[in-house]
């Protein structure tokens, strides 16, 4: 096994474990803190709002998990260059950009909800920036990954 296949396998391996992390998440984690908010605040409805928005995340970094699997196959078969991984950086920016919106959802809602019940939403806002930050530059560095393979000469007498 060279060392480019080993690498990729290695991070077929983390995105797989990511992807069940994701998924117990969506299946176990946040059911249950829907469960207990039930509970403690019967009628009170002002988690779901955040639970759409976290399942909304999930599903979207769930597709852009399967692109990035996709995009380490295409890789290993020496086709890094082609059409499809164009194709799948695309769909990766996309979901960069649908996470950011969900998010911006999430802190326009607990700015909202802060003030009417007077909470402190500081703590949630910040953190929530925080995941913006970090996703726009995963979208920076997948469009300064699409550039070189849209000049590429191949794809290039392809979209000709």
């Amino acid at each position: 096994m060279n060392v480019r296949r080993g690498s990729t396998t290695f991070l077929k391996v983390i995105i797989f474990l990511i992807g069940i992390a994701v998924f117990a998440l969506c299946i176990f984690l946040l059911p249950e803190a829907a469960r207990r908010d039930a509970i403690e605040r019967p009628g009170d409805y002002s988690l779901y709002p955040l639970l759409v928005c976290a399942y909304g995340i999930c599903i979207t970094f769930s597709i852009a998990l399967y692109q990035v699997f996709k995009l380490l196959t295409y890789i290993e078969k020496n086709n890094a260059f082609s059409e499809l991984s164009l194709q799948c950086l695309k769909v990766i920016k996309k979901c960069a950009f649908t996470i950011i919106f969900f998010i911006l959802l999430a802190i326009v809602y607990l700015r909202v909800h802060a003030q009417f019940t007077g909470d402190d939403a500081a703590g949630p806002i910040s953190l929530s920036l925080m995941g913006i930050l970090a996703t726009s530059i995963i979208a920076a560095i997948v469009d300064v990954l699409q550039k070189p393979l849209k000049n590429f000469p191949d794809i290039k007498s392809k979209n000709d």
